[in-house]
């Protein structure tokens, strides 16, 4: 999906809402748990999580732009995790083929197998954007950035606790970690085809982000469950083409273990499109 795609998605339905789904069989509700081990026994696990994505995606497709499958959800169930991943992603393009794809891996290695991922999510799996690790430098970065139409998105300033231990460290310049990857990667992609990850708890530090970045994407995670403010967030990040992509996936796909977890998740997913719609007033959009 190219930016000009992705930026008319977001006018289209006045949200810049991705959807984490970050699937955990131990959270998802009993009743779709219950009618999988029904129809397969104890090979229950595959259709429950399937079942339970497909779901979720009906019900907030309407409210948002994309969808963001976190890797380590699915590969810690093995073959069948990793089989509801691929199921999840062909779910998507079959259905919802307007959607943005953003599968969370955090990869990056040298860059013979940084190549190898890229054909692994870009080639086998056919995502938009992956999201990848700078730590390795510019060879392991720039292989995911030989495909067009595909997007690499870069950790820059994430809402963990520990972002405090090295992303924050300054030079003997005052250079924050955060701003030299920001800088330095830049001369890698441009904001067609490179986004950074911050993290909604960064608050005001989008205002440092955007001197440095002021037209790339940013990916946000953390509003939501992790307290991260939407309003924050767009005050010091939004640009005039909206430049955000703001995450949510415990406050929506758990927001209730019942029946009516479709209706709630969808409730939640438009509740937080409305405000996003808000915001996008602000600029003009």
């Amino acid at each position: 999906m190219t930016r000009e795609d992705l930026i008319t998605q977001i006018k289209e339905k006045q949200s810049f809402l991705c959807v984490g789904l970050d699937t955990d069989i131990n959270k998802i509700p009993q009743c779709i748990i219950d009618e999988a081990k029904e129809k397969d026994g104890e090979d229950y696990l595959f259709r429950a999580l399937c079942e339970f994505n497909a779901i979720i995606i009906d019900a907030t497709a309407p409210y948002c732009v994309a969808y963001k499958p976190n890797l380590a959800f699915y590969e810690a169930y093995g073959v069948d995790g990793i089989l509801v991943f691929e199921a999840t992603v062909d779910y998507l393009k079959e259905e919802y083929p307007n959607h943005f794809i953003i599968a969370d891996a955090k990869r990056g290695d040298i860059g013979n197998t940084s190549k190898m991922y890229a054909k692994t999510f870009f080639e086998q799996y056919d995502v938009d954007a992956l999201t990848v690790a700078p730590y390795m430098g510019e060879d392991s970065v720039t292989p995911f950035l030989d495909y067009d139409g595909k997007w690499v998105i870069l950790l820059a300033l994430t809402s963990n606790k520990g972002s405090y231990d090295f992303q924050l460290t300054e030079d003997a310049q005052g250079e924050r970690l955060f701003e030299k990857v920001l800088k330095t990667s830049q001369q890698w992609g441009n904001d067609e085809n490179m986004m950074y990850v911050v993290g909604a708890t960064q608050g005001k530090m989008f205002e440092d982000i955007r001197k440095v970045a002021p037209n790339h994407f940013l990916l946000v995670p953390g509003v939501g469950a992790q307290g991260g403010s939407l309003e924050e967030v767009c005050k010091y990040g939004m640009t005039k083409d909206c430049g955000l992509l703001v995450n949510s996936s415990r406050g929506i796909i758990y927001a209730s273990n019942g029946e009516d977890f479709a209706e709630v998740a969808a409730q939640k997913a438009q509740e937080l499109q409305q405000q996003m719609a808000e915001e996008l007033k602000k600029v003009g959009l």
